[in-house]
């Protein structure tokens, strides 16, 4: 219940949101009309299409995005009609294609029932859903909450309470401001006699309106000239309804250190970790002493391997076929630091006990939208060296099953198909490896090695320098963003020009010209640069070249200076570098003592997307 109401609060703060301001126009032209017969259908229709809509989006899938766009389209058409209906009236008889003249009854039939005091429902209720399908809210922190943990956790009834929940809010809100503004509105017509010049600067709204959203300018140019932000009025909201918890997310832009966690039991995003699953800090829960290796109490059965949308490097498992085998379960996914100093060791444990009857199997459950491409996956999985059997869980049907909630996380299974075991984060590798002898022991198994693999990673697989990370993982893209270095925020979805400033430690910024996406940000000119004051050994960076693949040159410097034998294997000693594809790039591995330094990437091409900077 707590968090419908917070999604409600949410969406009621959408009317001082400048994406709604294209919506006003619509809403406004049925100024004058009974509330319950015209204006409560057109916002009831509103708020069910965009819950609708919404849902679809957090499906993920591109047939989806695909939909809503022509969607967007159509409504656009029809109440561009509208708009023309109202500016000139005596153009309705000359419209002849059927779009048109769909507009056109829609209108002149709401207006006709209106005068002979008949019913207007259904009329308002068709151009309420056409409104709908033209409504994009901000994706403040509640609505990115409510998208991000949908996506993660499978789309559900409660998903689209949710939305709706949301949608009602902000339909509350212009309701309100209907109430209000619509008996100015009459004031104005019945004062000044000019009933008619109104209608037609109405017709006029409506129009720019549309133009505004075939433009893009309702999240930008609006964006940019609004004096009111929502975000962090929602985050307020956040806050003061979602208890701390050193385990669980608090906020859409909480985090601690580790790798990333996400929540099974409630929808929130994927921001707070436990320490090890990001390598970025003090110890938390997620990597306190485990119980001893001799106490390995059965959690429960295996759940089953369903729902993986491929298998590379084996044909598909099931745990019915892996009876009487030891399985070691690795949640990971490609961009994930911590997963990837983690992978050395699950992979040094493949091949060690194999030939004893351990299975291991890596579950890929993708955080970023770009490593849901398989291709992107199997390459990952050549330059990492993984040989042991991968399961790709783009829709996350294993993570649920396993009621998951971290990156890297492992489950250790013994012969008869039940968990014994688990561990989150990085780290604890001597024990874990324990738990696998043990298993294999318990399993009837003789001759099980009982020394600990010695593994020597290098580049961005060396473990961490925990005690002197003082930096968290920080995203980009402006659905889980923090510690930006103007209070203003970023302008997202749109493109903007943004003036280098001084961060503090912790603190990032943007110089040049970007637009700031929901996931990252990508720079639209030659030049534009990106920046953080951090303090940590290792600087990692998830980059991706431009939308057309085209690789991206960029030069980093450390204090103004070249990193010189400070630079990470994806640089050179001069700070050159190439992004050529979406992964996680290591730009800075400090070679002396520990300190606050300003880091700067300039990327000498447009086109480069920037995801999420992580630490160790």
């Amino acid at each position: 219940m707590l968090l419908f109401i917070l999604a409600y609060l949410g969406g009621v703060l959408t009317i001082v949101s400048p994406c709604i301001l294209p919506v006003l126009p619509f809403v406004f032209a049925r100024a004058g009309q009974p509330f319950l017969r015209s204006t409560l259908p057109l916002l009831v229709g509103m708020a069910a299409t965009f819950a609708a809509v919404a849902t679809l989006a957090a499906f993920g899938g591109g047939w989806a995005v695909t939909a809503n766009e022509y969607g967007r389209y159509a409504a656009m058409a029809l109440l561009a009609v509208f708009g023309i209906i109202l500016l000139f009236p005596s153009l309705s008889d000359r419209l002849t294609r059927p779009l048109v003249s769909l507009g056109a009854r829609l209108s002149q039939s709401a207006d006709r029932a209106s005068r002979n005091g008949g019913s207007t429902i259904v009329a308002s209720l068709l151009l309420g859903v056409a409104t709908g399908l033209l409504w994009a809210p901000c994706a403040g922190p509640v609505l990115g909450l409510i998208l991000t943990g949908a996506a993660l956790q499978g789309a559900s009834v409660g998903t689209t309470l949710l939305l709706l929940a949301y949608a009602l809010g902000a339909a509350t809100s212009l309701a309100l401001a209907l109430l209000i503004g619509g008996r100015v509105y009459q004031a104005m017509k019945q004062s000044l006699g000019i009933g008619e010049w109104l209608r037609r600067g109405v017709g006029v709204a409506v129009l720019v309106a549309v133009v505004a959203i075939a433009m893009g300018l309702d999240t930008g140019l609006l964006t940019q000239a609004s004096l009111a932000s929502t975000a962090s009025l929602e985050q307020n909201l956040i806050d003061r309804f979602h208890a701390q918890d050193p385990n669980k997310p608090s906020s859409v832009v909480m985090k601690s250190d580790g790798g990333a966690m996400m929540s099974a039991t409630n929808t929130a995003m994927m921001n707070a970790k436990p320490d090890g699953a990001a390598g970025n800090g003090s110890m938390t829960a997620a990597t306190a002493q485990k119980p001893a290796v001799t106490q390995l109490p059965v959690e429960g059965p295996v759940p089953p391997f369903d729902g993986a949308v491929q298998w590379l490097n084996s044909p598909p498992l099931t745990a019915t076929g892996l009876k009487g085998k030891v399985v070691l379960v690795d949640f990971w996914t490609y961009s994930c630091i911590n997963c990837l100093r983690a992978i050395p060791y699950v992979e040094a444990w493949a091949q060690k006990y194999k030939d004893q009857g351990l299975v291991v199997i890596g579950v890929h459950a993708p955080e970023f939208a770009f490593e849901k491409n398989v291709d992107n996956v199997k390459k990952a999985i050549a330059d990492l060296g993984i040989t042991y059997p991968v399961a790709i869980d783009n829709n996350y049907a294993i993570w649920r099953a396993f009621d998951n909630e971290y990156w890297p996380a492992h489950y250790f299974i013994d012969a008869q198909g039940q968990v014994r075991h688990h561990h989150f984060g990085e780290g604890d590798y001597d024990q874990s490896e324990r738990v696998i002898q043990q298993l294999l022991a318990e399993a009837g198994k003789s001759n099980v090695a009982s020394d600990i693999v010695n593994v020597k990673a290098t580049g961005a697989e060396a473990a961490s320098n925990e005690a002197d990370v003082q930096s968290p993982e920080t995203y980009v893209g402006y659905l889980r963003s923090q510690n930006f270095v103007d209070d203003a925020g970023t302008v997202n979805d749109a493109s903007h020009d943004y003036a280098a400033a001084t961060p503090k430690l912790n603190e990032w910024g943007l110089a040049g010209n970007w637009t700031v996406g929901p996931q990252e940000a990508t720079s639209n000119s030659a030049d534009s640069r990106l920046y953080y004051r951090f303090h940590a050994r290792d600087l990692h960076l998830v980059l991706g070249p431009s939308a057309d693949g085209k690789p991206v040159r960029f030069q980093i410097t450390v204090d103004g200076k070249p990193p010189g034998d400070g630079h990470g294997v994806d640089t050179d000693a001069n700070g050159n570098g190439v992004v050529t594809g979406q992964k996680l790039y290591q730009l800075v591995r400090a070679s002396g003592p520990v300190s606050d330094h300003t880091f700067e990437i300039k990327f000498l091409d447009p086109g480069a997307q920037a995801y999420a900077f992580t630490f160790g």
